[in-house]
């Protein structure tokens, strides 16, 4: 028997078998009353009490049992029962009351036959969701009550027994008709329903990976997360990103990306449980919440991240990406669903920019950065760079003889928006948004602009950007300004870091050729910190190399100034000027004159300045230098 046919059919008799039993009990109360004075109490009194007793006790039963739902299985066994019951029963009725029409006269004959009708086709309409119950008792109550009349002789009364048997066949026939109309709807509904059930799991299942998707996520999250608020029980929520999945799904394809973001999805599975909510909120950002403390929560999403480090491997081919993770608890964000969502990012940002490949639990410091950067970034996009942009000069000093032989030109910018911004913010802020090239192209121009106003033989050095060397474009824009603005390109310097060289050694080759044909000089900048190879030191066209102000801190141990002593060794033998950045205090400004170090730039002599006052301080010394010279 179909699970959902039996549910609906025990709904159906819920409603229906008390009525039965009611309408028995009414109509034998009747009968024994019409036979009191006819026949003897056991027949008129007794039977009929026990047996109005049992249908009471049954009606009872069926309207206490509880609203709630039975299980499919339940179903089935209080159907069963039901028609074994109700066998019973009508055998004892149909006994009880052929035997009763053995006393009294015309009248009570009568009522006792109309008894069995009345009750016999009150039967077949209450169990008419049940037809095998119907049919047991039809057939249990019309054959013996036909065989009775037949035996009986009595040509009306077996009329009437024909009668009675006719319209019940009639009925059962209905009946039959009736419930294959019922069995069909019930099996057409429970068929929209399992396609109602598979469409709605279809709009909240991502389908490339199989976890839940964005529009299930957050319901449930809703949910689960005003539940857990009423249980006072701390709630975790993690976002995941993927590290360098957008190169390899460039590199490899979108078919063989999707296939990483199907084993994603099975990796996930595995660290997180069938018990705990995890889903793809869309590209390669996938999330998860569960009931628990930030550090357990960050424990779990650390299982994630290392299990997305493992490479994936399809035949020939092996990719590896990893993921980052930012968690944010109910204890650190209170409000919404979306809250913790906005803090969990929050962290996970934070994640991207210093932990990662791991998980790192949110704090409001993170928050205050994020909110900060993303101000800068929006004045940024609206700057207007000529206007709110100016250089300062910072010496770079001769370590012998204490003379300024070039300046450096640090950028500064003050956005009326957010106020001043240091250049270590806004400058990757700048490159992040392909807003460096103009800038670069400004400040070049204003630098341009200031060493035209130098004294004597001063040179300037300006720094480029990574992203400055790879375009094309910005390349061709400095030389129009170099020949347009500088009548003599070799007091110019333009410093490089080993990451701008790495990033494309091809192009940055071809523009520092460009450049150097000019007659610029070239400076390596931030020298130690990159992960170039000293062979570049020897192929690219390079005068001067600035150790990184990291090595200076450590000039007062021997093993520092034995590293310090290599590097300006180095330089040397390769023909290239040596200047040391950051140097703020005398002492490492003797070491730099003990290891024969060309040149230095620091607060030790001088911080940056405008133009002017580096003018105003240092111009006629520069001047006298140079008329002695």
């Amino acid at each position: 028997m179909d699970s959902e046919l039996a549910m609906a059919q025990y709904g159906e008799l819920r409603r229906q078998i008390p009525l039965l039993y009611a309408l028995l009990s009414v109509n034998a109360v009747a009968v024994a009353y019409t036979h009191q004075a006819v026949a003897p109490p056991v027949m008129s009194t007794w039977i009929p009490a026990f047996l109005v007793l049992a249908c009471l006790a049954r009606l009872a039963m069926w309207l206490l049992r509880p609203a709630k739902a039975v299980a499919p299985g339940e179903a089935v066994t209080l159907l069963r029962r039901t028609t074994i019951l109700g066998t019973v029963l009508a055998l004892a009725f149909i006994v009880w009351s052929l035997k009763l029409g053995d006393y009294g006269g015309e009248r009570e004959h009568a009522h006792v036959a109309l008894f069995i009708a009345i009750t016999v086709i009150g039967c077949i309409f209450c169990l008419m969701h049940l037809p095998q119950a119907a049919l047991v008792v039809t057939i249990v109550v019309t054959g013996p009550y036909l065989a009775y009349y037949v035996a009986g002789g009595d040509s009306v009364y077996l009329a009437i027994a024909i009668n009675i048997v006719l319209v019940t066949m009639v009925m059962i026939r209905v009946l039959l008709n009736s419930f294959r109309g019922f069995e069909t709807l019930i099996r057409t509904q429970a068929e929209t329903t399992r396609l109602n059930r598979e469409v709605t799991l279809l709009a909240h299942t991502d389908m490339l990976t199989g976890l839940p998707n964005r529009r299930l996520f957050f319901a449930e999250l809703e949910s689960e997360l005003e539940r857990c608020r009423d249980a006072g029980t701390e709630f975790a929520l993690g976002v995941i990103d993927l590290d360098r999945f957008k190169a390899a799904n460039d590199t490899f394809g979108h078919l063989l990306g999707d296939e990483v973001l199907e084993t994603v999805g099975r990796r996930l599975r595995a660290v997180f449980g069938p018990e705990r909510m995890v889903a793809r909120l869309g590209g390669d950002e996938f999330a998860f919440f569960l009931p628990a403390r930030g550090d357990a929560a960050c424990r779990l999403a650390d299982e994630a991240c290392i299990a997305l480090s493992e490479p994936f491997r399809f035949g020939d081919v092996t990719i590896s990406i990893g993921a980052s993770c930012g968690v944010a608890t109910t204890r650190d964000v209170h409000g919404t669903a979306r809250s913790l969502y906005e803090g969990a990012d929050y962290a996970l940002y934070n994640s991207k920019n210093f932990r990662r490949g791991l998980a790192t639990l949110y704090s409001a410091e993170h928050e205050n950065r994020i909110r900060s950067e993303r101000a800068i970034e929006a004045a940024l996009q609206a700057a207007d760079f000529e206007a709110e942009t100016e250089i300062h000069l910072q010496p770079i000093v001769c370590v012998r003889r204490g003379t300024v032989l070039a300046v450096e030109a640090l950028a500064r910018w003050t956005s009326p928006r957010v106020g001043p911004v240091r250049p270590d913010i806004f400058i990757p802020l700048a490159e992040r948004t392909g807003r460096i090239h103009r800038l670069t192209l400004t400040l070049l121009a204003k630098a341009l602009a200031c060493l035209d106003r130098l004294p004597g033989s001063t040179k300037l050095s300006f720094n480029l950007s990574a992203h400055d060397l790879t375009s094309g474009e910005t390349v061709l824009g400095m030389v129009s300004l170099i020949r347009a603005s500088c009548p003599d390109p070799s007091r110019l310097i333009l410093e490089l870091t080993e990451t701008a060289v790495l990033r494309d050694f091809s192009a940055a080759e071809d523009a520092i050729l460009l450049l150097r044909a000019l007659g610029v000089q070239i400076a390596l900048d931030d020298f130690g910190t990159g992960q170039s190879s000293l062979s570049y030191l020897h192929r690219l066209p390079i005068d001067n190399v600035k150790i990184d102000r990291s090595f200076l801190m450590g000039s007062g141990t021997p093993s520092g100034r034995q590293l310090l002593t290599a590097i300006v060794a180095l330089c040397k033998s390769l023909n290239m000027r040596c200047i040391a950045e950051g140097v703020e205090e005398e002492a490492q400004l003797a070491v730099l004159s003990q290891i024969g170090c060309d040149a230095y730039q620091g607060y030790v002599f001088a911080r940056p300045m405008p133009l002017d006052a580096f003018l105003a301080e240092f111009a006629p010394a520069i001047e006298t230098q140079d008329a002695a010279r």
